[in-house]
């Protein structure tokens, strides 16, 4: 009698499995870089496929199997050819960031000691620190994100050349005598990839028009290892609103020691340019006004999610969010 006026409350159910689900994240917690890549890789995979079968009835394995061909011999190229350059670059980028920072000649410079002085009373140096330990430690584990993006790439292979197999597979379960349960995970699923689909495609559309801009202003300010500078905005401006503040530091020291206080007048107009662009054509064109949350909640957002995921959070913090927020009705995302 309790079993099916449990089955019969929905919002109870529904969010007894959500719990569940939570819960066996939490416990997976270990390789949620593997699944979250992986996730990254079929969905994006999974986008193209569906996008192919739109003009053409097509078996998934005629353009999974060339579209991942393809990703592995660009990996593989990029590997050869461009990551020990890159490598180099970012390693002189590293020490010019630090000689400017220890430069004797800035002694007698009042405007130089006091951004000196405030970076100090800010801890940002202590920050710093942190931050390039633990580059230094992720760079140290280079081999084992190898494998890890190797695996996801693998797994996320399987899935998406299977995907039509899998699909009668999955019906099996929601027929079950424990089909409720399924169905709701049916259901979470649908809602997280309608949502993660708005957010996070907006969000590389976004990162690359940001990269574009900031690419063709460092060229004209004639800045060193561009390559290395626009992987790092890229990466920055996958984190929405925060990412383009977060490279103001680096890119206006940078630009310091190539132009003076001109070039950081010059970085700090490009960063407010970006923004402005952002704000106002970028995400209203990209994402539903639904999506798109306070400046506020987007911070506390990321501060979360930074506290839960690490790195990943800062970017997977806000479709996460996005996701709830659909689910208990606050803002509404499939039905855009």
């Amino acid at each position: 009698m309790h079993y099916q006026n449990f089955l019969k409350n929905t919002p109870v159910r529904r969010a007894c499995v959500l719990a569940s689900v939570i819960v066996v994240l939490w416990l997976a917690r270990s390789i949620m870089s593997t699944i979250l890549l992986t996730f990254i890789f079929a969905f994006l995979v999974t986008r193209v496929l569906n996008l192919v079968r739109r003009h053409i009835p097509i078996r998934a394995v005629a353009v999974v199997v060339p579209l991942y061909l393809l990703v592995v011999a660009g990996v593989m190229y990029a590997a050869i050819h461009y990551v020990p350059e890159i490598i180099k670059q970012t390693v002189s980028l590293f020490n010019s960031v630090l000689e400017f920072y220890n430069n004797g000649s800035f002694d007698n410079n009042e405007t130089i000691q006091w951004i000196l002085k405030s970076i100090d009373q800010m801890n940002l140096k202590t920050q710093i620190q942190h931050w390039l330990a633990a580059l230094l430690q992720y760079a140290g584990s280079i081999g084992a994100m190898g494998v890890t993006f190797v695996l996801s790439l693998l797994l996320s292979f399987f899935f998406t050349v299977e995907i039509d197999s899998l699909k009668k597979f999955g019906n099996l379960f929601i027929h079950s005598p424990f089909g409720w349960y399924f169905a709701d995970l049916k259901f979470f699923a649908d809602k997280f990839i309608d949502t993660f689909g708005v957010v996070i495609e907006a969000q590389i559309v976004i990162a690359m028009v940001n990269t574009a801009i900031t690419t063709i202003t460092l060229i004209f300010l004639k800045m060193p290892n561009i390559p290395s500078l626009a992987i790092m905005v890229f990466i920055l401006s996958l984190i929405p609103v925060a990412g383009a503040f977060i490279s103001t530091l680096p890119l206006a020291i940078i630009a310091f020691t190539v132009d003076g206080i001109k070039g950081v007048i010059t970085i700090i107009i490009m960063i407010l340019v970006i923004h402005t662009l952002e704000a106002y054509v970028l995400n209203p064109k990209f994402m539903s006004s639904r999506t798109k949350l306070p400046i506020f909640f987007t911070f506390v957002v990321l501060l979360v999610g930074e506290q839960l995921f690490g790195v990943w959070g800062l970017i997977v913090g806000i479709p996460i969010f996005t996701f709830l927020l659909d689910i208990i009705g606050v803002k509404k995302i499939a039905d855009n």
